[in-house]
């Protein structure tokens, strides 16, 4: 019962993170139908420069500041500048550029700061709690990612339902013509979009880094996992990137407690095949009828 508690709590903290990934990735294709596969790369570089404060004596939460600051005015930049000009051309224009973008900024990376990973510190002790004489795999840290990432679940639900800025953000990802007519600078919301979505990669990417290290490449499985923990909860679903991250979390942590940690990709993949095999769309996204 002990491990079967470690790995749980285990599979929520990395869930939750997992989620932050998903929920950037959702929060873009609903403003835009595209999928950013350079999300891993953007929060990569946003992360090094957090580093690099940290490196030259700045506190965590300053970095952490740096971090999600940068991520808001990368994110807004790179919607105007490389995005915005194939918003509306085949999808296949959008990932090209995703991926040239997501190369590019792997590759700035290694120039700037190198390829050898660089260790980040932990905001606080990542021993793990005692209770009862038993010790947990749960740390004041994974408590803080927990809690830093569900802050960021609920602030995002309010801005959407109830404001009328997340209103505004809602009718030009759902009918811009329309929103066009009604006075919302759908450009301007799309660019915010963006801007949000890079914020909330930032925040995963600090939350990780002390167990990955930071470097070029240490973060590419946090966008296939983040991708995945998104696709099982539904791309138009919110909602369904936190419970896909938390079930894709527990589950890759139960793969690794009980059978083998070799086997963990494995498992992700085998959990994305069967949540489409039953829910092609995802768990969450709605069911739309076609009218014949």
């Amino acid at each position: 019962m002990v491990r079967f508690i470690n790995l749980t709590v285990a599979g929520i903290t990395s869930g939750m993170v997992f989620a932050a990934v998903a929920l950037a990735l959702v929060l873009i294709w609903r403003a835009t139908r595209i999928v950013n596969f350079a999300q891993g790369g953007m929060l990569m570089f946003t992360t090094f420069l957090a580093w690099s404060v940290v490196d030259h004596g700045g506190s965590y939460w300053l970095a952490l500041g740096v971090a999600l600051a940068s991520g808001l005015v990368l994110g807004a930049v790179i919607e105007r500048v490389v995005v915005r000009p194939v918003e509306n051309k085949p999808p296949l224009n959008a990932v090209i550029v995703t991926l040239g973008l997501y190369v590019l900024l792997q590759a700035g990376a290694g120039m700037i700061w190198g390829d050898t990973p660089h260790s980040y510190p932990p905001a606080f002790p990542i021993q793990g709690l005692s209770v009862g004489g038993t010790r947990l795999l749960l740390s004041p840290f994974d408590l803080f990612v927990i809690a830093a990432v569900a802050a960021v679940m609920v602030l995002l639900t309010l801005l959407f339902v109830r404001t009328d800025l997340g209103l505004r953000l809602r009718a030009a990802a759902f009918a811009p013509e329309i929103a066009r007519l009604q006075g919302v600078r759908v450009g301007r919301m799309l660019t915010l979009g963006w801007a949000l979505a890079a914020l909330v990669g930032s925040l995963a990417g600090v939350l990780i880094a002390p167990s990955v290290f930071v470097g070029p490449a240490q973060f590419d499985a946090m966008l296939v996992f983040g991708f995945t923990a998104a696709v099982i909860g539904g791309l138009d679903s919110p909602a369904g990137a936190v419970t896909g991250g938390l079930l894709l979390g527990c589950a890759l942590s139960y793969v690794s407690g009980y059978v083998s940690s070799d086997l963990v990709t494995f498992g992700a993949l085998a959990a994305l095949i069967t949540v489409l095999m039953i829910r092609p769309n995802g768990l969450f996204t709605a069911s739309t009828g076609r009218r014949v």
